[in-house]
């Protein structure tokens, strides 16, 4: 089924179950004149839309790791400005912008070189190392 095929009431049971997470409040919102019954059978029915729906919200919110990875690059680099309130005298102030401290740039510029694995001084090795057991005793030390 896709939101195209969705009654009014299927949609508006989606949005309030999103909203409340509850299967009889959000029927009830939605008009089912059973909601107890409803919500659970509506649930079931609807879930998988749900839960693209719930993945798309969350997209959205979350960042991801470029936008992330892209946002510490502007930082270091000096691109990103700061609002900060500055006295002008006689209790007046007026919002200002200036570049982040020195100290915001080193920061997002070890952030990125944690990222890249540019500070450890381990190093990964792989390889496939087989084990070879020789029988140097003979049978000169076993006893008759």
């Amino acid at each position: 089924m896709t939101t195209k095929q969705l009654t009014e009431k299927q949609k508006k049971f989606i949005d309030y179950f999103i909203e409340t997470g509850n299967s009889t409040e959000a029927a009830r919102r939605a008009g089912y004149k059973q909601p107890h019954v409803q919500g659970a059978q509506t649930l079931e029915k609807l879930r998988h839309l749900i839960d693209v729906k719930l993945a798309e919200k969350d997209s959205a919110r979350v960042a991801k790791q470029d936008e992330i990875l892209e946002f510490l690059s502007s930082v270091m680099r000096g691109e990103v400005k700061e609002q900060f309130p500055l006295g002008m005298g006689m209790g007046e102030q007026s919002l200002v912008k200036k570049e982040l401290d020195g100290k915001d740039r080193i920061k997002a510029a070890e952030l990125l070189g944690k990222r890249y694995a540019l500070w450890t001084d381990k190093q990964q090795l792989e390889g496939n190392v087989g084990v070879q057991i020789i029988d140097d005793l003979g049978d000169a030390d076993v006893e008759s």
